[in-house]
Parts: C-alpha cells; structure tokens; sequence
C-alpha cells in the first residue's frame, strides 16, 4: 500500500496506471466511505482501466487506511484540499482530472479554488444548488456527529444519519474520527467564489439526490460547467450507476453540449 505524509498524518492512495496511459483521473471518495468502496468496488477504477487512464484515489484523512485523527481541527477545508494537492505533487501529476462525489466534491472545487495550475477537468457528483444555501444547520447535519457516537445505531433517529452511521460501521470506519470530521463544518461556498473555478467542469445529482438539490444551480455559478442528472438515483445510487460513468466519460471526451452563454461567469 503507497502512502505519502501530509501535515504529519499518514495517506493511503492507489496508483494504477496501464502501460502508455491517455490521461490521469484523481478520484476524491465521499464521507465515512474509503478509495475501495467508493471507487473500486464500484467499478470505476476497472473502467478507467478500459479506457486507458491512470487512476490515482487516495483515502482521505479520517476514512480507509490514512491516518485518523480525533480533533475537529485536523479536518478543516483548507487541510483536506492540501492533502490532495499534496498528493498531486508527491506524484509529480500535472493536468489531471479531478473526480470528487460528495463530501469528496466540496474537497475537488476547493483544490479547484486553490491549485488551478495542477488540474485540467472537473467533475463533482452528488451535489446541486444546496452547496449554495445560506448557512442554516439542516436535520441531517444536526444529526449527523450524534449518530457517528451512538452506542446503539438503532437509536438514530434520523433515517438518513442512521443510513450514514450503518455504511461507516459495514466499512469499519472509525467512528471518532468520523465525528471529528463533521465538527470541522465549513460554511457554505459563496456563488461568487464559485466563480473562480475556472476548470471545464460537470456536475451531476441523482434525480432523486435530496442531499444535493438541482445540479444546474451549481453549474450556474461556475464558470465553465456543464450539469447532468442521473434519472432514477439517490445520493447512494448515482455513484456506481452506468449512466453516471457514461455521462463522465462523454465529459472527459468532450461529447456534452456546451454550457448556455447565460451560464457563464
């Protein structure tokens, strides 16, 4: 297992690149999941590897097999995007396309925010318009650290903290650095910040991703985005769906409309 040192903490990451390989695809997981379950298992890394990339997926602090610390201050937006970006230089990666679904999406338009030179495209799943809500603490986000805690899961009341909490206990995560993650809550991006992401981007949302709200408000803010919505998925469907990989690899090969003139900033 490859790993590298970032701020002192141990990251475990995957490096698979076929034999004269035609691009590289950095690949950000989701919360309480891992490079394994977010990416392989769902067969993006076998069909990257039909498409000749190299695949770099690394877990991210607090998840999989990369250190876990348990204070909120190790989790800050600024540091999960300098684990990334390190990443990217400790490989000596330049231009690659940067691939984040969820929580692993806030962590890409950061990277996107902060390192432009290291990325070529952009693309950031299950999310939408709510990433641009004033700061409001919803039910999931109020119930989420408590039910990383919970002696008993079945306590949560919450259906989708208790969602959250059984995929961390089936991935045997730990459980308080999970919840030392989520103290470190950021506040929302502003569209006006957004706007500084300069990268071709896609985002996309399952049709039925309440977590995400509408992918075209997002693509909106940015600059040069196009949006896609995965009919029939929720949050947990649209990752391993083959729509979701077709719409990707139609991004990557420059196969989608372009954004409309007013969508541009």
């Amino acid at each position: 297992m490859p790993s590298f040192k970032s701020d002192g903490v141990e990251l475990a990451y995957d490096d698979i690149a076929p034999p004269g390989h035609r691009d590289t695809v950095l690949l950000i997981h989701g919360f309480a999941s891992n490079r394994y379950e977010g990416w392989r298992r769902t067969g993006w890394y076998s069909a990257f590897e039909r498409r000749g990339s190299r695949v770099i997926a690394l877990d991210m602090r607090g998840h999989g097999e990369s250190g876990k610390p348990h204070d909120a201050q190790a989790y800050g937006r600024a540091r999960l995007a300098a684990d990334v970006i390190g990443l990217i230089d400790h490989l000596g990666v330049q231009g690659c396309t940067l691939l984040g679904y969820s929580m692993g999406a806030h962590v890409a338009l950061n990277v996107a925010l902060e390192a432009p030179d290291r990325l070529g495209k952009l693309i950031c799943g299950g999310i939408g318009g709510r990433l641009l809500e004033p700061e409001s603490p919803s039910p999931l986000a109020e119930a989420l650290p408590a039910a990383m805690l919970a002696e008993d899961p079945e306590t949560i009341e919450d259906p989708m903290a208790r969602s959250f909490r059984h995929f961390a206990d089936e991935q045997g995560e730990d459980l308080k650095a999970l919840a030392a993650f989520l103290a470190a809550r950021a506040a929302p991006f502003e569209a006006a910040d957004l706007a500084g992401v300069r990268s071709p981007a896609l985002v996309f949302a399952g049709a039925r991703d309440e977590l995400a709200g509408d992918p075209q408000a997002l693509a909106s803010a940015l600059f040069d985005a196009r949006a896609v919505v995965v009919p029939g998925c929720d949050h947990f469907s649209a990752i391993p769906h083959a729509l979701t990989k077709g719409a990707v690899f139609d991004f990557q090969d420059g196969l989608l409309d372009e954004p409309e003139p007013d969508a541009w900033r």
